[in-house]
């Protein structure tokens, strides 16, 4: 009996896990707070943009991409792009199209590597990751029209857009669900499902959670947002759905699932998103994740894991 009391004294408490965790994660987010805010968030000076993407590098190599998960980079028409192809039960009819985020002034092949490799593990499919052009040197429409020859390249492979799940975080996400518009206005069939992280779906930051949870956001700020939405859209009307894609037309958009969590303000964006296409007769599934922040899924801990499941779950299922 005094043997069990003594374990009972020595075993970590919640708090004590919870700590632990959170010095493990430090250097994780340290980096993650790099890329969303520059030292001068309003700046977008050569030598912010340069300390954001060098922080999303530092970030790709801080999240180790998933063991037995094979990353192949190549050239895809003058764009950097790669492969992520799974360890085992790998599904040859089916593929993941990998858009990144980082606001559009940011992000690249080794930021997407952590989430690409999760997205192969749990789903046994490739993913084709792309690193798009980046703002201020390249503006909108750049970053869609790369996002378009991705796609047109995995048709030309002979995949149907059927055969294609488009994913994407925050800016990924904005960029995932602006190539739905385009694909649509062009008359041609959209892709099979939608899996969007912290999607940034309204660039004129209307949602109420841009005031009301401004202060418990630990990666994004409003001075943040603005600065690269003035280098990305320039003079661009920001209420247009190639901008905005909350405020398109989203009938006939494909089934999606939307991963937020509470502490964001970019919350409302997902919320609204859910809302726009439930009125529009799209299947959607919200998962809001408590006490989450900004695209937690790429962190090595247990409810980015859970997360992911979730994702592996609504696409085997589904599809």
């Amino acid at each position: 009996m005094e043997e069990r009391r003594h374990m009972n004294l020595i075993r970590p408490t919640t708090e004590q896990k919870r700590m632990a965790e959170n010095r493990r994660l430090e250097p994780v987010m340290r980096a993650l707070k790099a890329v969303h805010s520059a030292t001068s968030p309003e700046s977008m000076d050569p030598e912010d943009l340069d300390r954001q993407r060098a922080g999303q590098e530092l970030l790709g190599r801080l999240v180790a991409p998933r063991l037995g998960v094979a990353w192949e980079p190549f050239d895809l028409q003058g764009m950097p792009a790669a492969w992520t192809r799974p360890g085992r039960c790998w599904e040859k009819r089916k593929v993941i199209l990998y858009c990144h985020g980082g606001g559009y002034t940011s992000g690249n092949l080794g930021y997407s590597r952590p989430l690409a490799s999760k997205l192969a593990e749990v789903t046994g499919y490739e993913v084709l990751c792309f690193e798009y052009r980046l703002a201020p040197e390249h503006p909108f429409p750049a970053a869609p029209d790369d996002a378009m020859k991705a796609w047109d390249y995995l048709m030309y492979l002979g995949y149907g857009a059927r055969d294609v799940v488009v994913a994407g975080d925050s800016a990924g996400g904005n960029l995932a669900l602006v190539l739905c518009h385009r694909l649509k206005a062009a008359g041609r069939r959209l892709p099979a499902r939608l899996v969007l992280m912290s999607p940034w779906t309204d660039m004129t930051a209307s949602g109420q959670s841009y005031g009301q949870r401004r202060d418990i956001d630990p990666m994004i700020t409003m001075n943040y947002i603005q600065a690269v939405r003035q280098v990305y859209a320039r003079e661009a009307d920001l209420t247009s759905p190639l901008l905005s894609p909350l405020f398109g037309d989203l009938s006939r958009f494909p089934p999606a699932l939307i991963q937020v969590g509470t502490n964001e303000i970019l919350y409302s964006d997902s919320v609204r998103l859910r809302d726009r296409l439930v009125r529009a007769g799209v299947p959607c599934r919200l998962e809001v994740w408590k006490d989450m922040w900004h695209v937690f899924q790429m962190f090595p801990m247990k409810t980015a894991d859970q997360a992911m499941e979730s994702v592996g779950r609504f696409l085997l299922e589904e599809l």
